[in-house]
């Protein structure tokens, strides 16, 4: 059996690691069996859930799962690991004990001297992030919510505009009215892009039975406000039936045309 590519990448909140990792795979897509591995999200799995919908079929793994991820790794022809910038570099040693990686670094490029490049053997150039050591990471997980596309567009503008605190970093994915889930990400310094749909099928058919939540890095952030403006922002039993009607009308008028 051949010794799989582990990659264990790491560096700065927002300086792109997710983003490495998928133009990574779609490099070497047409590899047999392709695992990724990202521990330490909790019931957020942000990342886990995009790049479960880019790569279907892809082995994903998250918090829980590190036995079931070890297991695999001798039936894997490459294997990726994402280590947040909350996790400890020296666990990585742990949890890879004899076994042989390659450590990688994405970092922004004026971060000269860092833990990350005494770890890691080749440093990639990321995003122009901010770091403070004063930030703090929260996060909220919204399963079965779905927001009003409108309300969403708020919420973002008022997160990515300080109205929470000073925001750094800021990724999430929401069910929204009309049945799609949006991925939506920030980071400070660089242009802001448009809400990505996912390739996921539209859920029009009740609550969502899927992730859907966010993840904010920053500074002085109010936890509180972010958490009741979340829950106002989500739409009643009565609303969402609403919506998912109309929607399958829409759809249905479609077809016929």
């Amino acid at each position: 059996m051949s010794v799989p590519n582990i990659i264990v990448v790491a560096g700065s909140s927002g300086a792109g690691k997710t983003t490495w990792v998928c133009q990574q795979m779609r490099d070497i897509a047409s590899i047999d069996k392709i695992i990724y591995y990202s521990p330490g999200t909790g019931t957020v799995p942000v990342d886990q859930t995009r790049i479960a919908a880019e790569f279907p079929g892809m082995q994903i793994f998250g918090d829980g799962q590190q036995v079931e991820f070890l297991n695999q790794i001798p039936k894997a022809d490459a294997v990726y690991i994402e280590w947040g910038f909350y996790l400890e570099l020296v666990s990585v040693a742990q949890l890879l004990e004899n076994l042989t990686y390659r450590t990688i670094a994405v970092l922004p490029p004026d971060l000269k001297d860092s833990e990350y490049h005494a770890w890691a053997k080749e440093i990639v150039r990321g995003a122009p992030t901010q770091t403070n050591t004063t930030e703090t990471l929260w996060r909220a997980a919204s399963n079965g919510q779905v927001i009003d596309e409108n309300s969403l567009e708020e919420f973002w503008y008022e997160i990515t505009h300080d109205a929470y605190g000073i925001v750094t970093r800021a990724k999430g994915i929401f069910d929204v009215n009309d049945g799609r889930s949006l991925y939506c990400d920030f980071v400070a310094g660089v242009p802001q892009t448009d809400f990505l749909e996912l390739d996921l099928p539209r859920y029009l058919e009740g609550r969502p039975q899927r992730f859907s939540g966010l993840e904010v890095v920053g500074e002085n952030l109010d936890k509180a406000t972010l958490r009741q403006t979340l829950s106002d922002c989500c739409l009643s039993d009565a609303a969402i039936l609403q919506y998912q009607q109309q929607v399958k009308e829409i759809l249905l008028e479609g077809e016929k045309v």
